[in-house]
């Protein structure tokens, strides 16, 4: 029907151009590698697409916006930092081996991007598509977010290439995500002369963790999960000071309002002892209809694709929380995000590039 079902995208240059990326390390809030890291990703789109990727300075990091010209129809977004530190491509490199790439990024989303710039690349007009690429999406876009919700409303739909779904299905909806940090201040004194002169920040804690962990309600999707805390300095010390940090996954806007009073809500159980709340539900949650429209058109182009919700969330959820369509998880098939094990499988890179191609074609002739 369209010019990128008569070009065939090349895998191997695809491969190429992957381990392009990921040889160039870039983890989130290294601004000196996510520096060299934007300015590959840059080269890559120009090298493949033409024009100009300009990097958008801001304290995350540099991101990477490029614009095929003409009427903004539809934003390609994705990110190019990872959670993986410095020195894990030594440990772990780059390896293509039994129709599996590995190395860090490769599927989170690095993978992703190659599929989404070369499926483009078989498009005979990129007019109306604009590609950005952010610095701090695993750390939570606070530097992007202004800049991921104006493209968002210039452009009207967005496809996120962050990596598929379990079984290579699409994002369809995801939670609303964020983090709180619950302080406790207590008083410290001596734990075997005057115990009972303390105000114990620890036993505090204690019952806040489990006040916490009963806001959740699973039944509706919301997820209340403490996962680090922190208290005392010596054993023979009342501890003065406590830290406990929570993450929180909802459904809904209504869930997202709920959580929030209730940790604004929180008291001590001890006398004295003092709790301080930071955080929030970051980012809102991306409900399956704004999927709708254009995960039609995505199982018109490759039959029998699914559509799934998933906890983890994306840049997609600001856009979606818009009112802009927005489908996700259009970028890599594999697995492992965030892990050793990470992977993305060979046999599924040019099918996923011919469907962001399918799908930016679709849109522009809507």
């Amino acid at each position: 029907m369209t010019t990128h079902n008569t070009i065939a995208v090349s895998v191997e240059a695809m491969l190429y151009d992957l381990r392009t990326l990921v040889e160039v390390e870039s983890p989130s809030r290294d601004l000196d590698a996510l520096r060299e890291s934007a300015r590959t990703v840059a080269a890559v789109i120009e090298g493949r697409l033409g024009g100009r990727a300009e990097l958008v300075e801001s304290e995350g990091g540099p991101h990477v916006h490029w614009s095929g010209g003409g009427t903004p129809r539809v934003l390609v977004l994705g990110h190019h930092d990872t959670v993986f530190p410095l020195g894990t491509l030594a440990r772990r490199p780059f390896l293509v081996e039994g129709g599996r790439v590995t190395g860090p990024g490769v599927f989170d989303m690095l993978g992703g991007l190659v599929q989404a710039i070369h499926g483009l690349a078989a498009l005979d007009d990129l007019s109306g598509v604009e590609i950005l690429v952010t610095s701090d999406e695993e750390v939570g876009s606070r530097s992007s977010r202004a800049l991921i919700e104006e493209r968002a409303l210039a452009c009207g739909a967005v496809l996120v290439v962050e990596g598929a779904a379990d079984g290579g299905g699409v994002k369809t909806g995801r939670k609303g995500c964020g983090t709180f940090e619950v302080s406790v201040a207590g008083r410290a004194s001596h734990a075997g002369l005057e115990p009972a002169a303390g105000v114990n920040a620890l036993v505090e804690a204690a019952h806040q963790v489990l006040d916490i962990a009963a806001l959740a309600r699973p039944e509706v999707g919301t997820t209340v999960t403490p996962t680090v805390a922190s208290a005392g300095t010596l054993d023979n010390v009342v501890p003065a000071q406590a830290t406990v940090v929570v993450d929180v996954r909802v459904e809904s806007a209504g869930e997202k309002e709920r959580i929030e009073a209730a940790f604004a809500a929180l008291a001590p159980h001890l006398d004295e002892a003092v709790i301080t709340v930071e955080g929030s539900v970051g980012r809102p949650p991306m409900p399956e209809s704004s999927a709708a429209e254009l995960f039609a058109v995505a199982r018109r182009l490759l039959p029998g694709l699914e559509g799934r919700a998933v906890g983890g969330g994306s840049d997609g959820n600001f856009t979606a929380a818009l009112g802009v369509p927005t489908l996700d998880g259009l970028g890599a098939v594999g697995g492992g995000a965030h892990a050793d094990h990470e992977y993305l499988l060979v046999a599924s890179m040019a099918e996923r590039a011919h469907l962001v191609a399918g799908l930016v074609d679709a849109i522009r002739r809507a």
